[in-house]
């Protein structure tokens, strides 16, 4: 047995806990997302026509096919490449769980012989007789792509293969690559990365200009574009090419700029950078996968489903105002593992002194929120019913403290009449924005910032942070005090998904490969650890159906103290219409009065048919079942609920659940 150190979920602490000597191995094998590329059934097909193509030019040639496969995964594109007539494949993958199934795939489909598995990176393997490749190779075949493209190394791995591991001459699937992009104005997307000024009853909070002024955070947002209405955006531009990487020629990793002229198509502010990519498996790029969102497809083309894969958002530094005919330039700034845009005029870029580094947050806000905090936090709807709330409480005389986390009901107490506010704030960084923010608003001195520690941020679903927090400090409050919000309800609903299903299942035969021993490493692997389990997930991008009624299952009195002993609930979610059902979704309704609450889950369900609305602003807690219960009339099985047992654990601050499906 082994001690691993683990972020206790809720409160913050570490914990030490005995764990089996291959927890590291399952809980690798485990998060592995290779189900859901093993059902992108466009990319599988796409990529085995790719490889057919070019094993045939090689062919026609006159040469050996050799294959070199980086980052082969289950060894698919390279059974894919010996199926298709090559006379032999080197295989590399690093992740050593994934090499050693691999292996086991690759002989169990009778491909031993021709297929070498090396688990090494690719640049540290070697050539030679008493190395790991006998012979250089001519057709290159990689999937080393993220939903930014470039963000899993893809450039320097290709410039060290080419260099070091190919032919003179040699064949790439894919063959190029493509990345689009469209200025816009969207006020959905920008509220989740600035803090928009808040209009209070008797003022405005206005953020700080350090952080309207600021890059923002440098990591890509990958999002599900094709779940955003149109109405969700203005665009400014037309849909632009910005680079293409050609991987039959030698790539480069060093650090380059591409810049677009552009003439923009309409008034707005510009303020995000909408983007996507596609591969060309074959130089006449017929054979063609692309990443672009689903109000791009024509009504009559059904749109692949892809969770690995997705589509970029990148935050413009500034927000820029732009008028209709406005010549513009769009500047991609591109590094080994990443890209970000700046937008100015058509040769302004050669003189700006800061366009070629890659965006760094210098105001600490993009550091301590995330971003979906900062929607949270920009949500009028919200902040509505805390007003409302806090106009039920609230009292002249009223001492408030804020357990906050850089929360904006402080100011909100303030400006409400509350005679003394104070804010509780976890780490240094939080306190140091709530500073900002006061003295922004003229409130520096009229609210202390107190420090309070250890405590961190908790998972998105269930957050019983302010629980274990205000139990801390329960000395310093006095008898009958109100404490806001006065409970918690986690909630469960049972659901069928279009196709969030399709990461945790099985795919049994994979294009005529059998990689059921992958399905079966994976099994094993959650039923080590992670079965009792919920995964966080932002379930607005992701469409599903209602198979029940919501359903209270626990209550959390944050106006007592945490108990001492674990918290049990037992029953059931009856199943009220037919269909698939994929799993349960859990999240929290938090009770700020006794008629005021407010939701990090459910929203509503549209009609009959029970399709669901999600706040998006908040991740919600997924358990997928371990089989997929058919139910209707057609169906054979007889289900009517599923039973549920969980249990919340005080001392680490989690939640053990199982979900059974009941006949």
């Amino acid at each position: 047995m082994v001690f691993c150190g683990r972020v206790n979920p809720t409160t913050g602490a570490l914990d030490w806990v005995e764990e089996d000597e291959d927890y590291d191995y399952h809980q690798e094998i485990a998060r592995s997302s290779y189900a859901d590329m093993l059902h992108d059934k466009d990319r599988n097909e796409k990529y085995y026509q790719g490889i057919r193509a070019a094993v045939k030019r090689v062919k026609e040639r006159g040469e050996e096919a050799i294959v070199l496969d980086i980052g082969t995964g289950t060894g698919l594109l390279s059974m894919m490449a010996v199926t298709a007539g090559a006379d032999y494949c080197y295989a590399i993958e690093v992740f050593t769980p994934m090499a050693e199934a691999a292996i086991q795939i690759v002989k169990a489909n009778g491909f031993g012989d021709k297929i070498k598995v090396i688990n090494k990176h690719s640049k540290e393997v070697t050539l030679g007789p008493d190395g790991d490749m006998m012979q250089r190779a001519n057709i290159l075949i990689t999937e080393l792509f993220d939903t930014e493209l470039i963000g899993e190394g893809a450039l320097p791995s290709y410039e060290h293969a080419q260099q070091n591991l190919m032919q003179e001459r040699w064949e790439a699937v894919p063959h190029r690559a493509t990345v689009y992009a469209q200025v816009v104005e969207s006020h959905r997307l920008w509220s989740m990365n600035k803090l928009l000024p808040i209009n209070l009853d008797h003022g405005l909070i206005k953020p700080p200009l350090e952080l309207q002024t600021c890059p923002g955070a440098p990591s890509v947002c990958d999002v599900q574009l094709s779940q955003l209405s149109t109405d969700d955006f203005n665009t400014l531009s037309d849909i632009m090419v910005i680079f293409r990487v050609d991987f039959s020629q030698q790539v480069s990793s060093t650090t380059v700029s591409h810049p677009v002229n552009f003439t923009s198509n309409a008034n707005g502010e510009a303020q995000v950078v909408l983007s996507w990519w596609d591969i060309d498996m074959d130089p006449e790029g017929t054979i063609n996968c692309t990443m672009k969102p689903g109000w791009l497809y024509s009504d009559d083309h059904s749109v692949p489903w892809r969770d690995h894969w997705m589509q970029c958002v990148y935050f413009l530094p500034e927000e820029r105002k732009v008028t209709l005919g406005e010549e513009l330039c769009l500047t991609a700034h591109q590094d080994d593992y990443c890209v970000w845009y700046t937008l100015m005029k058509p040769g302004a870029e050669d003189s700006s002194p800061v366009s070629d580094e890659r965006p760094i947050c210098h105001c600490g806000a993009h550091i301590i929120w995330n971003r979906t905090r900062f929607g949270e936090l920009n949500d009028q709807g919200r902040l509505k019913k805390y007003k409302e709330a806090m106009r039920k409480v609230l009292k002249p005389s009223s001492v408030c403290m804020c357990i906050s986390d850089g929360s904006l009901l402080p100011l909100l107490a303030h400006t409400m009449g509350a005679a003394q506010v104070f804010t509780v704030e976890s780490s240094s960084m939080s306190q140091q924005v709530m500073q900002k923010l006061l003295q922004t608003n003229h409130l520096k001195g009229a609210i202390p910032v107190l420090q309070k520690s250890p405590e961190k941020i908790t998972l998105p679903w269930h957050n019983l942070y302010f629980w274990y927090s205000r139990s801390a400090l329960s000395d310093n409050l006095v008898e009958g005090c109100t404490v806001f919000p006065m409970s918690a309800t986690l909630y469960v609903l049972a659901v069928e998904f279009k196709d969030l299903w399709r990461i945790r299942s099985p795919c049994g035969i994979c294009e005529g490969f059998d990689v059921s021993i992958m399905d079966a490493m994976i099994k094993k692997s959650l039923d080590f650890r992670e079965s009792q389990e919920a995964e966080p997930h932002a379930l607005w991008e992701y469409p599903c159906r209602a198979l029940s009624q919501p359903v209270k299952v626990m209550t959390f009195d944050f106006r007592k103290t945490i108990p001492v002993n674990d918290v049990k609930s037992e029953g059931s979610v009856s199943l009220v219409r037919s269909g698939r059902c994929h799993g349960v979704v859990l999240w929290m309704e938090y009770q700020l009065t006794e008629d005021i609450s407010v939701s990090t889950g459910l929203l509503e369900v549209s009609n009959e048919k029970g399709y669901c609305q999600w706040y998006p602003h908040s991740k919600q807690g997924v358990f997928f079942l371990n089989s997929v219960l058919e139910l209707g009339p057609s169906s054979t099985q007889t289900y009517s609920s599923v039973t549920y047992q969980l249990t919340f654990s005080p001392k680490l601050g989690d939640i053990e659940m199982n979900f059974l499906p009941n006949p």
